[in-house]
Formats: C-alpha cells, sequence, structure tokens
C-alpha cells in the first residue's frame, strides 16, 4: 500500500496535483487553510492510488512524496 504525503503547511493550492492524477484522489481541502493562508491539497482516497508519483512530479514547490 502506498502512502501520500503533502506538507500541507507548505502547500499553496495551485491544484497541479490534482490535474497530474490519473485516479483524481487529491482534491483541495476547502475548509482548511494552511500557515500560509492557502487552501491546501489533500488525499481524498489513499487506497486507489497507484503509486504513480505523478503529484509529486507536478508540485512546483516539491511538498508532495509518495511512499510504497
Amino acid at each position: 500500500m502506498s502512502k501520500v504525503i503533502i506538507q500541507t503547511d507548505l502547500c499553496k493550492g495551485c491544484g497541479l496535483c490534482i490535474e497530474a492524477c490519473p485516479k483524481k484522489i487529491i482534491g483541495i481541502a476547502k475548509h482548511a487553510i494552511n500557515a500560509k493562508g492557502h487552501h491546501p491539497a489533500v488525499v481524498l482516497d489513499e487506497e486507489l492510488c497507484i503509486s504513480c508519483a505523478f503529484c509529486a512530479t507536478m508540485c512546483p514547490d516539491c511538498v508532495i512524496s509518495v511512499q510504497k
């Protein structure tokens, strides 16, 4: 089982990871605001993750990592 780790305090909520995910399991936390004042990305259903790491590759701030 894979694990997606998003450093939510550093995420700026740009949404590039959402577009890159082939399984569409990443979304924006609409009711949460991080230390930078942004709505961070969150994993909606980690069990569906296929560990492709497209989300981590697309993140311009390198705040996402995928562990197998």
